[in-house]
């Protein structure tokens, strides 16, 4: 054990818990350390979430309204209609379904609930005839908050969802400009750029993040999280890839745990200020899945994926309160429910 590796790591965090930024060389220095330094590394990325995000977790949940198909050719997706996959093909759910989903959420304690289709953009008067109907759907009869992932947007296309409703965008850049033609060729990195700078200006909120673990290196992760904060992004989501059979990354092997746990804390040492959000792929913790507030983590997805079963909303609701941790926007009701069933 080298303790010159704790000294840099304290001097890190002290520099930014004043209010400092850690430099992206520093953060590939830091991605990398052998896992022994760790749980060192976490201990303050706890810290910095603490001081920027206080002691409560955000929770969203999501419902994939239009499933299979999809005309992208991105290498991790089993949505893609360039892919042979299981994945089940439908198109819009009725907006009843979506409320009931929607409710339910929000019985969980998500403060957020995403709207995510397949495509690329809003292409038609009908899409958005739908999107409108769901937005005011979950406007009217539910609290919770309305946010969509539907593909690229225009700043026409921008504009209309935030007049029909919509509060926040979720938009991915998927991984680093550098290894972005090893994932998706059809269409380009800028695009997503755009996308979020549309968003933006259109007055919605950004959640914009990754997935984490396609065979690109860790300078890639790195320079994909400097891309983020350069972009002011507040919310990113962090994704872990599940190898899905039938996609041309199903032979990829899945993260370890320890470099789940440091990729997490590194993110939250280059944005201390941003909801960093834990989501699709965590499964790979396993008995570990509550370390991920450790390591700096202050939001999470419950509930299942687009594709793929989720864990326990009781297991991940009794993880956030074994931590003493707070849901963000939950109401006394439920937990006084939640600690009546415990």
């Amino acid at each position: 054990m080298d303790n010159t590796i704790y000294t840099r790591i304290d001097e890190i965090t002290q520099r930014i818990l004043g209010g400092g930024e850690m430099s992206a060389a520093e953060g590939r220095w830091m991605i990398g350390l052998e896992d022994d330094y760790t749980p060192w590394l976490m201990a303050g990325a706890d810290r910095i979430r603490k001081a920027n995000r206080g002691n409560e977790i955000e929770v969203c949940a999501i419902a994939n309204v239009r499933s299979g198909n999809c005309s992208e050719n991105c290498s991790f997706c089993s949505q893609s209609g360039h892919h042979q996959t299981d994945a089940p093909a439908y198109d819009y759910i009725s907006s009843d379904q979506l409320l009931a989903q929607a409710r339910q959420a929000r019985e969980w304690g998500a403060s957020d609930f995403g709207i995510v289709s397949k495509g690329w953009g809003v292409r038609s008067d009908k899409e958005a005839d739908q999107l409108k109907t769901y937005f005011s759907t979950l406007d009217k009869d539910t609290d919770i908050g309305r946010c969509a992932s539907l593909g690229a947007l225009d700043k026409e296309s921008a504009r209309l969802l935030k007049e029909n409703g919509l509060e926040n965008y979720h938009h991915n850049l998927e991984c680093a400009e550098s290894f972005f033609d090893n994932v998706c060729t059809s269409h380009t990195f800028q695009e997503n750029i755009d996308t979020i700078n549309n968003a933006r200006e259109a007055g919605l909120r950004v959640c914009a993040g990754g997935i984490l673990g396609m065979g690109e290196s860790l300078d890639q992760r790195i320079e994909l999280a400097d891309t983020l904060r350069q972009l002011g992004v507040e919310s990113v989501p962090m994704n872990f890839l599940s190898p899905v059979l039938g996609t041309p990354m199903a032979h990829i092997e899945p993260m370890k745990p320890y470099e789940i746990l440091r990729t997490i804390a590194t993110y939250r040492y280059l944005m201390p200020a941003a909801e960093i959000r834990i989501a699709g792929g965590r499964q790979f913790l396993g008995d570990m899945q509550s370390m991920i507030f450790m390591a700096g983590a202050s939001g999470v997805m419950i509930g299942n994926y687009l594709t793929t079963q989720g864990r326990s909303v009781d297991d991940d609701i009794k993880m956030i309160q074994d931590l003493k941790l707070d849901i963000r926007g939950d109401t006394q009701q439920r937990r006084q429910q939640a600690a009546a069933s415990a």
